[in-house]
């Protein structure tokens, strides 16, 4: 079959080296010279956060997928264990540029509508900062490459919430939260589209390739100023597009199956330390089928939907590998933190938009996602998915590497923590004050400063809540408690002796049960949780549109 000149740049790795993105703005990244740079009191703060990557997804977590440039991190950083997103996207990213519980922002769900509830506005509001807000009274200049979905976008009557509207100098990135790949329309430069040539364009290369422009622009104009880089992927988020090279590097790989495969990669975790010996690994999903009782077609199918998964995480640690390189040659890389996390766990949702013949899977032509088969095996060895509330909805890895900073390089820290965390770490090494106290228009933090566990100490982070779509959960030191939906009921675990929630303790300790429930009622009340609504996505949008309908 004959290839287009599209798709024939989209297979070929000298290709992509030379077009990159092939967005105008970039061009001039590589030819950048070494600066000396002076060391300074405030790190430079890069935020990397990957979308619906699941627990065990990297290979220093455990994976066979190839992510070299961030186990460099890791070697050479801290890797912590015990960290914890919220279970969607729109939540994480609201949690992790407030240091709020997403409710309070206004983003206790979705973009997709306003519900008419201060916690459910779909838009970030004006009762919380962001971290680029927060960070310019302190002399940071501000930068932003990936999604936002932050915003109703498409709704003209609100006010702008908008990556240069909340403190950011320089924007590339999309505004909603999923499209695709290949092509640019929905990408901004700011506040235009962005100059990008549709025949070489793969958006996760230009996340980076922006990354690395700002960066190099910044040291080029104001080298003794410190900055602040959130690069927020769009991977490894559906649909499944991915660089053909990228693909067949893993085709085959995957064949033996989800079930010897999620064996093999929890006795890999074992060997890394990063489980207790208590901790036993989660049964397949019930709605996931057996690997064997699949025909060979259906196994070949499935194969190929998670090696152009992995292709996808892949390529974003190739971009990862060049925003490293950009630091290291503007001469700022020891004096910088850098952190990557991803916003929640591995996704379940079935996606087929189109179903081409399966040769045009990963192109343009193709709107696919690998499935809740793979979410499972991503989330290994935890339970549940993206949307729960369950160790497999909200674990996340996180990476920080600081070479000025970090006291003990290459070991694992296992304190429970919170996406809330990063707002408060980076102010504490920022010196940059939270306007909160006296401004009863903004939340108090509900994040704890890191800096303590960065540097060999103890965070002592005690207690974390969570709810989503009625599914409910509150971590108060190793306990935690945990219901899925509205009339789910409560689940007691002991983390310290089963993090993969295996052994349900409600019944033995109701006291535990009643005064923890009631914690978590307590601030439900306090953080715009309440009235709760267990609908999912489609019943809230029809529900929208029955009222909408109604009105007029």
């Amino acid at each position: 079959m004959s290839l287009s000149r599209r798709q024939f740049l989209k297979g070929t790795a000298a290709a992509a080296a030379l077009a990159m993105t092939g967005c105008a703005s970039i061009e001039r990244s590589s030819r950048r010279e070494p600066q000396a740079v002076k060391p300074r009191r405030q790190p430079n703060l890069v935020l990397i956060m990957a979308d619906d990557m699941g627990y065990s997804d990297l290979a220093g977590f455990g994976s066979t997928i190839r992510t070299a440039n961030l186990s460099r991190l890791a070697a050479n950083g801290v890797s912590y264990t015990g960290f914890y997103n919220t279970p969607r996207c729109c939540p994480s990213r609201a949690a992790l540029m407030t240091g709020l519980y997403p409710h309070q922002a206004g983003m206790g769900w979705q973009t997709a509508l306003n519900m008419g509830l201060d916690g459910y506005e779909g838009n970030l509001n004006r009762r919380c900062r962001t971290i680029a807000e927060v960070l310019k009274p302190a002399g940071y200049s501000a930068y932003m490459s990936g999604k936002w979905h932050l915003c109703r976008a498409k709704d003209k009557n609100v006010p702008d919430a908008r990556p240069m509207s909340r403190g950011f100098d320089r924007f590339f990135g999309m505004i909603g939260g999923a499209g695709s790949y290949w092509n640019p329309e929905s990408a901004r430069l700011g506040t235009e589209a962005a100059p990008c040539d549709p025949e070489t364009f793969y958006y996760t290369d230009a996340i980076a390739d922006y990354a690395c422009t700002f960066i190099d622009d910044h040291q080029q104009s104001t080298p003794d100023k410190p900055f602040f880089a959130y690069v927020a992927y769009t991977a490894p988020h559906w649909p499944l597009h991915a660089k053909r090279d990228d693909i067949e590097r893993y085709r085959g790989r995957f064949l033996k199956g989800w079930d010897v495969l999620r064996e093999e990669k929890y006795e890999r975790m074992r060997g890394q330390k990063l489980l207790e010996k208590e901790w036993g690994l989660s049964g397949r999903d019930s709605e996931v089928p057996a690997w064997d009782s699949l025909p060979r077609e259906k196994r070949e199918e499935f194969d190929l939907r998670m090696a152009i998964y992995a292709a996808q995480v892949d390529s974003m640690d190739q971009g990862i590998g060049r925003i490293m390189a950009c630091l290291k040659r503007n001469g700022v890389v020891d004096d910088t933190l850098v952190l990557f996390l991803s916003d929640n766990g591995g996704c379940h949702e079935e996606i087929h938009w189109k179903t081409p013949a399966t040769e045009l899977w990963g192109t343009e032509k193709s709107f696919e996602s690998y499935g809740r088969p793979w979410a499972n095996y991503s989330n290994a060895p935890f339970r549940m998915f993206k949307s729960w509330v369950h160790e497999g909805g909200i674990g996340t890895p996180l990476i920080a590497h600081w070479p000025n900073g970090i006291k003990k390089p290459g070991t694992l820290n296992r304190q429970p923590g919170h996406v809330t965390d990063i707002m408060p770490t980076f102010c504490e090494l920022a010196g940059a004050a939270y306007p909160a106290g006296g401004d009863d228009r903004v939340h108090d933090l509900v994040g704890k400063s890191m800096v303590a566990g960065l540097r060999g100490g103890n965070h002592n982070r005690e207690r974390m809540f969570w709810e989503h779509e009625g599914n409910r959960a509150i971590r108060m030191g190793k306990w935690k408690l945990v219901a899925d939906g509205i009339d789910g009921p409560w689940e007691l675990y002991d983390m310290d002796a089963d993090r993969t929630e295996l052994r349900n303790l409600a019944a033995k300790d109701p006291r535990r049960v009643k005064g923890m429930a009631s914690e978590w009622h307590d601030i439900a009340l306090t953080t715009n949780v309440y009235p709760l609504d267990g609908r999912k996505w489609k019943e809230r949008i029809e529900a929208f549109k029955k009222k909408k309908d109604d009105r007029n």
